[in-house]
């Protein structure tokens, strides 16, 4: 398959539902990446963990995640494409917010 553009950690740049402050809120906002086809992210009081799937020559990926949001169950789905080194995507809350973001290579 090749190397995975997507190892790694990221941070969130831009989010079409919350602004910088809130995406930094308790830390710097970030999506990464591991290897083991797991994630995890957090922004604002939202943090989760992430399983990854890869497709496109690990152009695109596609996850579930479970955490929290402001110390509540949280779960929903998301997807994620490379375009130009950053990635661009859309993050789910299950029976909630949706978002797209994007983020920048740290």
């Amino acid at each position: 398959m090749g190397k995975n553009e997507f190892t790694g950690k990221w941070r969130i740049t831009e989010m079409e539902q919350w602004d910088q402050d809130f995406i930094d809120a308790e830390i710097p906002g970030y999506i990464s990446f591991h290897s083991d086809n797991m994630g995890e992210f957090q922004f604002g009081y939202v943090h989760g963990f992430m399983d990854c799937r890869y497709s496109k020559g690990n152009k695109m990926v596609e996850f579930s995640w479970e955490g929290n949001d402001e110390m509540d169950s949280a779960s929903g789905r998301g997807i994620a494409v490379i375009e130009d080194g950053n990635i661009s995507g859309h993050l789910f809350f299950h029976r909630g917010d949706d978002s797209t973001f994007k983020a920048i290579k740290q």
